[in-house]
């Protein structure tokens, strides 16, 4: 079978998933050199960071975290690009596997009980074959040997991008656009939602509004990554 592989590699090169250099035989996803080059947040160790400042006033949330950086034409952007848009799921649940043992071991997430994605809508999810969130959240889920929940938070309603939205406008796009169902076994647990990226975080805060309405929920964030204002 390795000869085969090894037979394959020649025309078919498996690379690095955000560098594109050609992947040796003990790498995976990404190579030695971007895993450990790639910008890393370290977030998870901090308790107000960037990422928890953004919901300040906001929405409550217990503790929040991003795995990366994002920097528009960085490693980072085409990664999630390869994430998103080429059909590259396994690139989401390496992320997570690798993000879920660190946040196993801080201490503001270490009580976490469920994974919950952030949902596409179903049209959008059908074309596209896959949620990349719920890529990241099941490695976060194994990682953590935790619950992953993909049937209770819902989108009900598709919306426009938001890429070249205000803030305000973000937040008008998607803020009626969940629903809850199924919750009551989640009832006093805490939840943490996961999207790819975090920009203005509009999403997430329509989905934290909508998860609040189970009763005693605490909720906390993780994401890809987090683009710096």
């Amino acid at each position: 079978m390795t000869i085969f592989s090894d037979f394959l590699s020649l025309f078919y090169p498996r690379i690095c998933m955000a560098c594109g250099n050609t992947l040796f035989k003990n790498e995976d996803v990404l190579c030695t050199f971007c895993l450990f080059h790639l910008p890393k947040t370290n977030f998870h160790l901090e308790k107000d960071n960037p990422v928890s400042m953004t919901f300040w006033g906001r929405v409550p949330v217990y503790s929040a975290a991003a795995c990366y950086y994002f920097r528009k034409g960085g490693k980072v952007q085409h990664l999630l690009h390869q994430l998103k848009y080429n059909g590259q799921k396994e690139i989401g649940a390496y992320i997570g596997k690798r993000y879920g043992y660190d946040l196993k071991q801080s201490e503001f997430f270490k009580t976490v009980d469920c994974v919950l994605p952030v949902p596409l809508y179903w049209k959008k999810e059908r074309q596209r074959g896959y949620n990349q969130s719920e890529m990241f959240a099941s490695g976060l889920a194994e990682a953590m040997n935790i619950e992953l929940n993909t049937n209770t938070l819902l989108r009900i309603k598709a919306s426009e991008t938001q890429t070249k939205k205000s803030r305000f406008g973000r937040w008008e796009n998607v803020k009626e656009i969940f629903e809850i169902k199924n919750a009551e076994h989640l009832a006093g647990k805490h939840l943490l939602l996961v999207d790819d990226v975090i920009t203005t975080g509009a999403t997430l805060e329509a989905s934290i509004h909508a998860l609040l309405t189970i009763p005693e929920v605490k909720i906390s964030i993780a994401a890809i990554a987090f683009a710096r204002s």
